[in-house]
């Protein structure tokens, strides 16, 4: 067996994932979806190209099949530190014996607490929970809660910010939820934001949206969103699950220096172990809490919310950051492999076709068509070319643990790939190399 996939002198061959495709079919079987991530479906991969995993060590992961890949995206993009980081790992197990969740509050609640507000000076309140989507309905209910208002207005050109009704209600997979007062604006567009709030004057209860994602924010954009959220009387609340610890220790507002009044943390938080934080100002998160005199707001309860474990993962994390420089090597790592990926799609000819897009830190690629069209076969083709190369990853968001051997091989795996892209774009087909039905968007109506 190849330590990556497959020889390297072989870039057409296809890799057999025998256990894996077994794998597979059982999972449907037992699983809706075969996942428990839409993200992670193999639908999101080539045909017979969806490798199950077996375990995984930095920025190496192991399939079911022996195969060993450099994996990009890790835990969709929560594991930015590598799979069992020693210091994360030390910490967890340390705290699993001693108990994980008591019936009243464990002093690490505390303590977590206060690392977490030290990281993110621009909060004054933290409550943890376990996953993105109990965070951000979280802040919803809360800004409903304080304005006494029903709509809430997200940034439609963001694809993703819970799983609960008032978001999935405006996607394409709205099946059973019922109509949502939910309304949306766009990214970097404030004076369609204004027209917006106007439009619906006195309604909106927040403006919610990911600080940063491809593009840079222009310019005052954060400022003005700031200040549009004031004018009319909206929280406005960052989605900062991506961009918290990947842009830096203090996410995008620790960057761009503009404080919402509410934020939501995740992914990287742990990585891996399920923590996310919903934080602050104190006279909005109060309302959550005991010490006032209003209505009681059922801000976030969970069972399993505070386990000692998570949380001292999260602080784990939090200390590596700070003693490692890690945000500062996440940048560095992905200017590297932009650099070099764009260098081999140039050599192949390929380079208005196949694009790095987004921060060094959180890189994502992009397959265009003859046409210059974002197309879904040749997304196909190309992941097949990283996969058989021992590169696995739907992006190429990195993770600290990877080497610059890493980073030169996927490289020398990407110029591979772009080598057969070119072939197809001669060809005007891609399918003789897709190997099978083209992947498919999560975000979609019909199977």
């Amino acid at each position: 067996m190849s330590r990556y996939g497959r020889p390297r002198e072989d870039p057409l061959r296809d890799l057999a994932l025998p256990v894996s495709d077994h794998l597979n079919v059982q999972l449907h079987a037992l699983v809706p979806g075969g996942a428990h991530t839409y993200a992670k479906g193999d639908d999101q991969y080539p045909e017979d190209l969806a490798p199950i995993m077996s375990h995984g060590r930095g920025a190496h992961v192991w399939d079911v099949d022996g195969n060993e890949y450099i994996e990009y995206g890790s835990g969709l993009r929560s594991v930015s530190l590598g799979h069992a980081h020693p210091r994360v790992v030390e910490a967890v197990r340390r705290e699993i014996g001693r108990g994980t969740n008591f019936v009243r509050p464990s002093v690490v609640e505390l303590e977590a607490a206060e690392r977490f507000l030290a990281t993110v000076p621009t909060a004054e309140m933290v409550k943890f929970t376990k996953n993105g989507s109990d965070a951000t309905t979280a802040a919803v209910r809360l800004a409903r809660a304080v304005t006494g208002r029903s709509l809430v207005a997200i940034c439609r050109d963001q694809p993703f910010f819970s799983t609960d009704d008032w978001f999935i209600g405006t996607t394409a997979m709205s099946a059973g939820i019922p109509e949502q007062l939910t309304v949306s604006f766009p990214y970097a567009d404030l004076d369609a934001t204004a027209a917006l709030l106007e439009q619906h004057d006195g309604q909106v209860a927040c403006l919610i949206l990911e600080p940063a994602t491809q593009q840079e924010p222009p310019p005052g954009y954060l400022e003005g969103m700031r200040a549009l959220a004031d004018r009319h009387g909206a929280l406005l609340v960052f989605d900062e699950m991506i961009t918290g610890f990947r842009w830096s220790e203090a996410g995008a507002q620790g960057v761009y220096g503009v404080v919402p009044d509410l934020s939501t943390f995740g992914k990287a938080l742990g990585n891996g172990f399920a923590v996310s934080a919903l934080a602050g100002r104190r006279e909005v998160m109060e309302w959550g809490g005991l010490r006032h005199d209003r209505e009681r707001v059922f801000l976030l309860s969970t069972t399993h919310g505070a386990e000692t474990h998570s949380l001292a993962a999260a602080m784990a994390v939090m200390d590596t950051y700070t003693r490692e420089g890690t945000a500062a090597r996440l940048h560095a790592l992905g200017e590297r492999l932009a650099a070099g990926v764009r260098e081999a799609a140039a050599g192949m000819g390929v380079a208005d076709h196949v694009l790095v897009r987004g921060r060094a830190s959180n890189l994502v690629f992009a397959t265009l068509d003859e046409d210059l069209r974002p197309s879904q076969p040749y997304r196909t083709l190309f992941l097949r070319g990283l996969i058989a190369g021992g590169v696995v990853g739907p992006s190429f968001v990195v993770s600290s643990a990877l080497t610059d051997d890493d980073i030169d091989r996927t490289v020398e795996v990407v110029s591979q790939a772009c080598a057969v892209y070119r072939k197809a774009l001669d060809a005007g087909d891609p399918s003789p190399w897709m190997g099978g039905r083209p992947v498919r968007p999560v975000f979609r109506r019909l199977v």
